[in-house]
This record gives C-alpha cells, sequence and structure tokens, in this order.
C-alpha cells in the first residue's frame, strides 16, 4: 500500500539520512558493538549532516522544521540499517521537545546550539533502581539552597548516559508533595558530584551506551531548573505520547526490514530439491506478518499526522506503542523460524534483530502499562 505521508522534503531528506548510514554508520557498526559504545566523531558526523537539529528553530543553528515526519524518516532509516548503536532517538525524539517546549530563551542559547552540532549529546533520567514505570515512586530529590538545588539520587538503564553531556534529571523538588513535588533538572558533565556507573551489558543494543548515573550532593545552578518547580509530572506526561510513538516507529520499519530479509532468504534457500518459501507454511506465516504490518504501518502513520496536529491522545500512542511493539517480537521470532539453524547464528542479521527486539516492549513504558493508560481512558 502507497504511503501519503511524506512530500518531496522528506523523501530528500531521507536520501540524506540513507546516504548517511550507509557511509558513517554500517562499516562500523559491529566494532561499536564489540566496543559497546558508538564514537563522539559520530554525533558530530550526523549534526554536520543535519540529522540532530532539524527540528530547531534556525537562530539556534537547527533546521526549523519542526514536523515529525522528520524524526520518523530518520527512525525508519537509522532502523532499516539495523543500527541500534547510536542514540539519536533520545536525542532527537525525546530531549528535543522537552528543550524546546519548556527551556527559557536564555537556556536555549545556551543549550540548542551544540545540540544541533552533535558537540553536546544528551539524555533523561527517570528510571531507578526501585522505580521504573512508577514515576511517582523516584526517591532522587532536588533541594533548594541559595541559587542552587543539591541533587542526591541514583538513576539506571539510562541510553546515552556514558556520553551525555547534557541531562535532564527527573527530581522530587519537594518530597512531601507527591507528583506536584517533581521537577525536572538540567545537569551537566562535570558538576561536582555527578559521576557515571558501569556501562551495562545488555543482551542487545549492544553498541547503544547504557549507564548507572549518581548525584551526591550535585550543585545544579536554578538556572538549570527546566520549566517551572513542580511541573515535571506534567511535561513527562505530556511528552510521554511522543516517546512512545517513536518507539513505535522503531517498530513498524523494524518488521517490514525483517519481513524483507527473511523474504530474500525464502527465496535462495533450498530444501528437497526447492526454495523453502514456496512451502505452503513459508507463504502463510509471510502473508499473515506481512498483513499484520501492512496494518500497523497505516495506524502508525496515522499518529504521525496525529501528533504533528497536536491531537494525538495518550491512549492512541499507548494502542501504537504496545501493538506496534509485541507485533515486532512476534515478526522477529517467526522470521527467524523461517531461517532455521542459521537464524541462530549471530551473523545473520535475524539474530542480531532477534536480541535487539526484546528491550521494545519494556522501555518507553511495558505492554502492560500500555493497557493499563488504554483501560483507564475507556473509564475501567
Amino acid at each position: 500500500m502507497e504511503r501519503h505521508l511524506f512530500d518531496a522534503d522528506h523523501d530528500a531528506f531521507r536520501e540524506t539520512a540513507r546516504a548517511f548510514c550507509d557511509k558513517e554508520i554500517l562499516p562500523h557498526h559491529e566494532s561499536w558493538e564489540e566496543a559497546g559504545i558508538v564514537p563522539r566523531e559520530l554525533w558530530t558526523a550526523a549534526g554536520t549532516a543535519g540529522l540532530l537539529g532539524f527540528m530547531v528553530p534556525e537562530e539556534y543553528g537547527g533546521g526549523g522544521a519542526r514536523d515529525f515526519r522528520f524524526n520518523a524518516v530518520v527512525i525508519e532509516e537509522i532502523t532499516k540499517s539495523r543500527a541500534s548503536g547510536p542514540g539519536f532517538t533520545i536525542h532527537v525524539d525525546i530531549v528535543s521537545s522537552y528543550l524546546l517546549d519548556y527551556a527559557s530563551d536564555e537556556q536555549k542559547a545556551r543549550w540548542l546550539p551544540k545540540f544541533c552540532s552533535g558537540e553536546t549529546i544528551t539524555a533523561i533520567a527517570m528510571t531507578e533502581p526501585g522505580a521504573g514505570s512508577d514515576l511517582q515512586g523516584i526517591e532522587t530529590t532536588a533541594i533548594r539552597d541559595g541559587d542552587d538545588y543539591v541533587l542526591n539520587g541514583q538513576k539506571t538503564f539510562i541510553s546515552n548516559g556514558i556520553l551525555a553531556d547534557l541531562v535532564i534529571v527527573v527530581a522530587k523538588t519537594d518530597p512531601t508533595a507527591g507528583y506536584q513535588g517533581i521537577s525536572l533538572l538540567v545537569v551537566e558533565r562535570g558538576m561536582p558530584g555527578f559521576e557515571r556507573g558501569r556501562n551495562l551489558d545488555k543482551i542487545g543494543l549492544k553498541a547503544q551506551d547504557t549507564a548507572e548515573l549518581f548525584f551526591d550532593d550535585v550543585r545544579v545552578p536554578a538556572t538549570n531548573l527546566l520549566g517551572e518547580e513542580g511541573k515535571g509530572f506534567i511535561y513527562l506526561m505530556e511528552k510521554l505520547p511522543q516517546e512512545r510513538l517513536a518507539i513505535a516507529v522503531v517498530a513498524a520499519a523494524a518488521c517490514e526490514s525483517m519481513i524483507e530479509t527473511t523474504l530474500r532468504y525464502v527465496k535462495d534457500r533450498k530444501a528437497f530439491g526447492r526454495p523453502i518459501g514456496s512451502f505452503q507454511n513459508s507463504r502463510f506465516v509471510l502473508a499473515e506478518l506481512a498483513t499484520e504490518t501492512q496494518i500497523a504501518r497505516v495506524f502508525v502513520d496515522r499518529c504521525i499526522e496525529e501528533l504533528n496536529a497536536g491531537t494525538l491522545t495518550v491512549s492512541d500512542a499507548a494502542m501504537a506503542k504496545w501493538w506496534t511493539t509485541e507485533l515486532q517480537q512476534k515478526v522477529v521470532d517467526r522470521c527467524l523460524q523461517l531461517h532455521g539453524g542459521y537464524g541462530f547464528m549471530t551473523e545473520y542479521p535475524i539474530a542480531k534483530a532477534y536480541l535487539d527486539t526484546r528491550i521494545q516492549t519494556i522501555y518507553g513504558g511495558t505492554t502492560e502499562i500500555m493497557k493499563e493508560i488504554i483501560g483507564r481512558t475507556m473509564g475501567i
């Protein structure tokens, strides 16, 4: 089915993104997986190519095109190139919207130019060892002391955690006020008391640095408060739909890519003297997966339109996130099965996809949390 989401500008931007992946990412990704991190030079190269700040106003060095269709283009091209290392989604699809919507003019002038160039790498720190989906359960505190906030606590599973120069930290500025006591503070590399722990060893996304972060009496200037004090939880709820949609865009693109890869394989691989794709079971499996992926694609594209229009609901974003990521799990499992023993070999793309896929139903809110959100909006 032909997509009607993009225009000529998006198509031209896709060529730029695809060329970047072919030149700057694909030849090196295997070595980055072994290292557990990508080089900073990749970020500055992406900034030079215009892939990091296209949504930022031109006055701050960006492209001035705040249109999530451009985000989708970058997500899709990186996903289809099987590049799970670059943490661009955190930077471009998540952190950017916080800075654009809640930062003051002074903060924008201070942070956004290097955000666009890739000189500043960003992250957002929500999850703690004892608090994941329950953001009201965080224990990190930031208590006002004169012109500073004194930040204490620990975060974990933070994507871009090792490389990040600027981290939006979710903390309680008033521990007695429940969700109304949560605020967002921007912590910068080099602030005394801000330390990074391990680059965590994961079963997938091997080239994506994921870290523990520690804050021990970190004095964060009040000028680094993002938005208003006590509004942090509201800001998170406003921005989580975009984060979840970005994950759904990854899932839909990954499904399409895995089906294409598997289709080529079953046409070439022979058993009993004929291509395994010619067996009825193979045709039926791929027909089912292609149909469900097409349905997912149509819904995700509609959600992108709704996000651009400012009408994407929390419920629809949750639907897109849980449905597409669970479908992604199904597609990779069935496609690996069609590869037979070769699917179990890590040199085959489907094996890497199998490992990288598993996190999709967990981060950004688990499938169970997504269903809870949807159920509550139905009044049950």
